[in-house]
């Protein structure tokens, strides 16, 4: 089953890191990969901008109309994801306790399963 460990980001926990955490964060990150990969269990990882860089599409009277910067203000946003595909929630559950974000505060790992998907060119 696939599943997308989300990294929930606080900016105000990272600026509080030591360039010694944020390097051991990185390590842990890419240990991680390593793992996952080894175990044929990671399909993709990408990490997001800051949501201020974000540009956002709505309706506005059947219309659309673009704006810049996030939707609303959020303590946590999302950071990036790692997608895996698991034998089940238990795997899932300990691939995201190798993460290092979830030893410390303000981060945290949201665990959310693939309902459906397609490849690059596919249909959902």
């Amino acid at each position: 089953m696939k599943y997308m460990l989300i990294l929930l980001v606080d900016d105000g926990a990272l600026e509080q890191l030591t360039t010694e955490q944020r390097e051991a964060v990185s390590a842990g990150h890419r240990e991680f990969q390593r793992i996952a990969s080894e175990a044929g269990e990671l399909i993709s990882t990408q990490a997001l901008a800051d949501p201020s860089r974000s540009t956002v599409v709505r309706s506005r009277g059947g219309r659309p109309v673009v704006s810049t910067g996030p939707t609303r203000a959020v303590d946590q946003y999302m950071g990036g994801y790692y997608l895996v595909d698991v034998d089940d929630l238990e795997r899932a559950l300990e691939l995201a306790g190798l993460l290092p974000d979830v030893r410390i505060d303000g981060l945290a790992v949201e665990i959310r399963p693939v309902m459906c998907g397609a490849g690059p060119l596919g249909v959902i």
